[in-house]
């Protein structure tokens, strides 16, 4: 049995052994989120970070790229609402920010509207790099599911909508 199999039947082991040791308990869940945490560690995120790494930024960075970018012209954020998007600290969006302004990715200038604050700015070559990382990102996503059809496709990606939702913290409100 070679690696990839091997590593593809550990959720499967983890069952067999589970259900002769708890008989008594339905493990169906455990396949599932099993299942789902093996290929969210091995399969997506490497081939993710693959995918950008290849254009000399990591994973992080490309998020606050792409961050800037999916939010249209003239892909400009604040440091407070980057750092709310991608559910980092204050602190630890400052020092991303240092590193991707001194590669020339991104500029940050003071707010014209509110002199305190400042405003985080894709560069041109900035736009590039998120532009051609974004294609390699899809491009690697793509291949992931270009086994499944577009009925499983379909399903698997209707199933995890509604596990998110399922799952989902009420806000709180009035």
């Amino acid at each position: 049995m070679s690696d990839d199999e091997t590593d593809a039947h550990a959720v499967d082991n983890v069952l067999v052994d589970w259900r002769r040791e708890r008989p008594d308990l339905d493990v169906s869940a455990v396949a599932v989120v099993g299942r789902l945490a093996f290929v969210a560690e091995t399969v997506v995120g490497p081939a993710g970070n693959r995918a950008v790494e290849r254009h000399g930024i990591g994973r992080g960075d490309f998020d606050v790229l792409a961050t800037l970018r999916r939010g249209g012209a003239p892909y400009t954020l604040s440091p407070s609402v980057l750092s709310a998007e991608l559910m980092m600290s204050r602190a630890g969006m400052t020092k991303r920010l240092d590193r991707l302004e001194k590669a020339g990715l991104l500029v940050r200038a003071l707010d014209a509207d509110d002199r305190r604050s400042f405003r985080v700015s894709l560069t041109d070559e900035g736009r590039r790099v998120v532009d051609a990382a974004f294609t390699d990102l899809v491009g690697a996503m793509s291949a992931l599911v270009s086994g499944l059809t577009d009925a499983e496709r379909d399903g698997l990606d209707r199933g995890l909508q509604a596990l998110v939702r399922a799952n989902r913290k009420p806000t709180a409100g009035p």
